[in-house]
């Protein structure tokens, strides 16, 4: 029976990870060809930035709104409307005339995008023992990783040898993967979260520890991308690296994510909250790696590849934490809350690409990464408060058990 059990397991993960895998190499495309699109368009390099900002604004807003409107859906005809959507998205960018039709194509795929993460990170989390969920949605989120590996270098070769349209054509490609292994692989009867309904929203929100969570989750994930936006033009402009080899330098820095993200997922099994504290720090000093490296050929690629270690190191974590709060603090709203976290890490997506598209039209560019480092240092004030409030209910309660 366990056996059993083991291997459904490793197959559904295994599911979900293809599929985000499709999704993670769309998230990040544009920037690897970032300066195609500017050149395509006749649009600034700001403009370009809003390919990343857009898409991540379409995840904020679709990801509750549509987790409510699907909470009572069967799962995997869910993950199979998911996944069409996303190539009609794909679809739409690849054959679009015009930029705004590029855009309304990524924000079609980002609908996509959140809803996925969402319901497959609950899944993730509930097909596995209670302490290894961390890891479970760690493996989940792998598929992300691969794809900054290998999706997003590859899209960029494609891009650069047969235009940029071919970049979103595979995208397709891959989009058509994942639907058939989500139709494959991903059993016919997956447990269905509770009802809820858009009062939940608030009642995750009164909740202090639920706030400051997502609030950790924005500014911790989202200090990368002032940075990651404009990955490719730094390593072109300010580093001197030909587009032949940013394409392997992109491979690399994957690697260091992938690497990144399974220790992140395994520090955080255990102490998430303070396992998180520490991630924080590791990612302020790789920002302040970059801004001293980034003029420099090759110091800068080390810092590059540090910058890829702790980019998204902390994702399983803070997964992970604001599953374990709603379960104790909004029981009921457990989807919910997974739900308004993945918003949260695009909250963090717009808001540190939006900021870095300021700072680069106004040509500081080479200033990016101090806007990272901003938002790291709120982060941390913020989790630092969480981690007293927590001490502070354990107390009460341990009071409450001798009273008692």
């Amino acid at each position: 029976m366990n056996m059993n059990k083991k291997v459904s397991s490793t197959w559904i993960l295994l599911s979900l990870a293809i599929s985000a895998f499709a999704i993670g190499s769309t998230e990040f495309i544009s920037v690897g060809i970032m300066p195609m699109l500017t050149k395509a368009f006749g649009i600034s390099l700001a403009q370009g930035g809003l390919t990343v900002s857009i898409y991540a604004t379409g995840i904020m807003f679709g990801a509750p709104i549509l987790a409510l409107i699907t909470n009572r859906w069967d799962r995997k005809k869910l993950l199979i409307g998911i996944m069409i959507s996303f190539i009609i998205g794909n679809l739409l960018a690849a054959m679009a005339p015009t930029f705004a039709i590029l855009l309304a194509g990524r924000v079609i795929a980002a609908l996509a995008h959140g809803i996925f993460m969402t319901i497959a990170s609950l899944i993730a989390a509930d097909v596995v023992a209670p302490n290894k969920r961390a890891s479970a949605i760690a493996v989940m989120f792998t598929g992300l990783t691969v794809a900054t590996i290998t999706g997003v270098p590859i899209g960029t070769f494609i891009g650069n040898t047969w235009g940029w349209r071919l970049s979103f054509f595979f995208l397709v490609a891959l989009g058509l993967i994942g639907l058939i292994t989500n139709i494959v692989l991903v059993p016919n009867e997956l447990p269905l979260p509770k009802p809820t309904s858009v009062k939940g929203i608030w009642r995750i929100l009164k909740q202090p520890q639920l706030l400051l969570i997502l609030l950790i989750t924005a500014l911790g994930y989202g200090a990368t991308f002032p940075v990651y936006t404009y990955l490719t033009t730094i390593l072109n402009k300010n580093m001197g690296w030909s587009q032949g080899a940013i394409v392997i330098i992109l491979i690399v820095y994957g690697a260091a994510v992938a690497v990144g993200n399974t220790l992140g997922g395994r520090w955080a099994n255990k102490r998430p909250l303070l396992a998180l504290l520490k991630m924080f720090v590791g990612l302020g000093v790789a920002l302040i790696v970059m801004k001293f490296a980034m003029n420099s050929h090759f110091l800068g690629l080390l810092a590059v590849l540090l910058l890829g270690l702790f980019a998204f190191m902390n994702v399983p974590g803070l997964q992970l934490y604001i599953v374990q709060l709603a379960e104790k603090y909004t029981p009921n709203e457990v989807p919910l809350a997974s739900a308004l976290n993945i918003s949260a890490f695009n909250v963090g997506i717009t808001l540190g690409s939006t900021v870095g598209g300021q700072m680069v039209a106004n040509s500081q560019l080479t200033n990016t990464p101090w806007a990272g480092i901003a938002m790291l240092v709120v982060g941390i004030i913020l989790i630092w408060a969480l981690m007293k409030m927590e001490v502070s209910v354990a107390k009460t309660e341990d009071l409450d058990l001798e009273n008692c």
